[in-house]
């Protein structure tokens, strides 16, 4: 490969707008950044890449506000989140609530343009978490993938002005 297929290449693999595109990918790159791929981390993705297609922001330009409740084993789902938009801590895109979920939700996340405008709520129930558990102990990171990105009834989502 000549030098410019090498910038070309590295151009592709560190741009902030491209993203993990096979399930592989996004598995090791769930891994890196979160420690394991759980079955949370899809779920966080599948939610964030929802929230992309649907709200009229360019990457990086998502908002994301994620309320845990107390009863949620950890905030798994905003690091998938994180990952498939873009938003970050640092970066002050990513805000994790001092405000608690109900009590009957594991997290709620709404996502919005940056620079205001109606966005998405996200609400993860309670009875997801059995299912999730199940997939945690039956199942690989990339199967992990393919069953929530083919669940049903693992999120609820609203409209938010």
């Amino acid at each position: 490969m000549r030098l410019g297929g090498w910038f070309l290449a590295a151009l592709l693999l560190f741009s902030p707008s491209v993203r993990a595109e096979t399930p592989e990918d996004w598995a090791k790159l769930g891994a890196r950044v979160h420690g394991g791929f759980g079955a949370f981390i899809p779920v966080g993705i599948r939610i964030g890449l929802d929230a992309a297609s649907k709200i009229p922001a360019a990457p990086r330009e998502l908002a994301v506000t994620y309320y845990d409740n107390e009863r949620s084993p950890c905030a798994c789902f905003a690091d998938g989140v994180a990952i498939a938009t873009l938003a970050s801590v640092g970066q002050r895109s990513l805000t994790i609530a001092a405000e608690k979920a109900p009590p009957d939700v594991a997290a709620v996340i709404i996502i919005r343009p940056r620079k205001g405008g109606p966005g998405l709520r996200y609400a993860i129930p309670m009875s997801a978490l059995p299912r999730l558990a199940q997939m945690n102990q039956s199942l690989e990171p990339v199967a992990r993938f393919h069953a929530v990105m083919e669940a049903q009834g693992l999120f609820d989502v609203t409209p938010v002005e």
